[in-house]
C-alpha cells in the first residue's frame, strides 16, 4: 500500500506535471499574536528557504525571511517555527495596523519550478482563535482539575453516607 502523498499527479490545466508545494495558508489569533500557518508538500530533500511578507497600501513589507532581509518594524516581533511540512509565523502584539495581504513564499534550492507563493487576507475582526495546540493545553488542565477533584468528590460521598 503506497502513500498517495508521495505521488505527483499531473494537473490537466497545467502543461507540465507539477506538484503544488504550498497546500494551504491559514491565519488565526493566539492571544495577542497572529499565527500564520503555511502548509506545504515537501517534494525534494533540498534545503527550503521561505519568506513571509505583508502587502498593505500597495507596498510589500518583509516580516520574516531566509530569502531576503526582514524589515526592522517586524524583526523584533516576528518569529518562525518549522515543523514537518508546516511553517508557523508568529507576529506578536498584532493590531489592526498589521492587517493586509500576508504572503508565504517558498523556494527549494536548485528547484527548477521556481518559487511557490500563496496569499491570505488578514483582518483582525474576522480572525478566529487558534485551535489545536492551545486547545490541548486547556483540555489538559481541565482533565487535571477533574482528576484532582475526584478524591475530593469521593470524600464528600463518603461523608454523606
Amino acid at each position: 500500500h503506497r502513500s498517495l502523498s508521495n505521488l505527483c499527479l499531473p494537473l490537466p490545466v497545467l502543461q507540465v506535471a507539477h506538484c503544488q508545494m504550498i497546500r494551504d495558508l491559514s491565519a488565526c489569533l493566539l492571544g495577542q499574536s497572529l499565527r500564520v500557518d503555511c502548509h506545504y508538500e515537501n517534494k525534494t530533500s533540498n534545503p527550503l528557504t521561505y519568506e513571509f511578507s505583508i502587502t498593505k497600501d500597495s507596498r510589500k513589507h518583509v516580516i520574516h525571511s531566509t530569502i531576503s532581509v526582514s524589515e526592522n518594524a517586524y524583526r523584533s516581533r516576528a518569529n518562525v517555527t518549522m515543523h514537518k511540512n508546516l511553517l508557523h509565523l508568529y507576529l506578536q502584539s498584532f493590531t489592526t495596523t498589521d492587517e493586509g495581504v500576508y504572503t508565504c513564499e517558498l523556494k527549494a534550492t536548485n528547484d527548477y519550478t521556481g518559487n511557490q507563493i500563496k496569499n491570505i487576507t488578514v483582518i483582525k475582526d474576522k480572525l478566529e482563535k487558534c485551535a489545536g495546540f492551545s486547545l490541548l493545553i486547556q483540555n489538559t488542565s481541565w482533565l487535571l482539575l477533574l482528576l484532582l477533584s475526584l478524591p475530593l468528590l469521593q470524600a464528600v460521598d463518603f461523608v454523606s453516607l
